[in-house]
């Protein structure tokens, strides 16, 4: 009985398919796919993450899950994928930090600490014995009077954007900053952008109280996440925007069916067919 061509080929992470893959790997960013749902959108004036957390049961604290964390005062990153795996890799990310501060005296600069992360992430892809990380970091901040957003993937692969997502809803997110992003954005807008991406994978289950924000401003060079009640005020802006939309398109239709019956009269009325 021959086996299938995969087997055997991802059964340790040092081997090779012979179409040159790495299954182990592969398998890792699946981990990522089926993970919350994270977003970072660069403005001109700063740069925002935003994740919406997954909450499973009315019985959990949404407060306990937090999808977002400070790595310097400058700086932050969002998480999908394996909780556990992302709590280490931001403590080692915040070690990193810390080392930087105390040896030359400055904060370490974003791309710098994001090669760093995906440097460390790319041995557990090389050496047996071990697995890859099974999540996916994006990190954001400022530095040189400019904001930096970059993702990072199992692989230790590293990628700037100018807004991204990570998650099980990133295509999705992906198509909305395709069809409205500009350069020229300010930091307030990119929030509601952001929400509106989010919002458009939720499938109509957006709360306000599952709703992380972290901001960097590029005039203050200091991160900090956005309390229940600043997340709730932009929260509703998008969803007054889109219960707007659904009573428009109400009437719309509602008017298409007036005309449609006025003209099926007219007809009725002439003895036309």
């Amino acid at each position: 009985m021959q086996m299938a061509p995969q087997m055997g080929y991802d059964r340790a992470i040092t081997v090779f398919s012979p179409d040159g893959r790495l299954f182990q790997v592969e398998y890792a960013r699946e981990a990522v796919k089926r993970g919350t749902t994270a977003v970072g959108v660069k403005a001109v004036d700063g740069v925002v993450l935003l994740v919406d957390k997954r909450i499973t049961s009315k019985l959990l604290e949404a407060g306990s899950i937090e999808k977002i964390f400070q790595l310097d005062d400058h700086m932050g990153a969002a998480t999908s994928g394996l909780v556990a795996d992302a709590r280490a890799l931001i403590d080692r990310a915040r070690v990193e930090s810390q080392i930087n501060k105390v040896s030359y005296d400055e904060p370490i600069g974003v791309e710098v600490l994001a090669k760093k992360i995906c440097d460390f992430k790319q041995t557990y892809t090389q050496y047996g014995g071990v697995r890859p990380f099974g999540t996916a970091l994006l990190i954001a901040g400022v530095e040189d009077s400019a904001a930096r957003l970059f993702e990072t993937d199992p692989s230790g692969a590293l990628l700037e954007y100018k807004a991204t997502g990570i998650g099980a809803g990133r295509a999705e997110v992906m198509e909305v900053f395709e069809e409205k992003y500009t350069d020229d954005i300010k930091l307030t807008d990119a929030i509601l952008l952001g929400l509106e991406a989010l919002h458009n994978t939720t499938e109509d289950k957006f709360d306000a109280s599952t709703i992380e924000v972290g901001v960097v401003e590029l005039e203050t060079k200091q991160f900090k996440k956005l309390s229940s009640e600043e997340v709730a005020d932009y929260v509703n802006v998008i969803l007054e925007a889109h219960s707007g939309e659904e009573e428009t398109g109400t009437e719309e239709a509602d008017e298409t069916e007036s005309e449609e019956k006025t003209g099926e009269e007219t007809k009725e009325d002439t003895g036309e067919e």
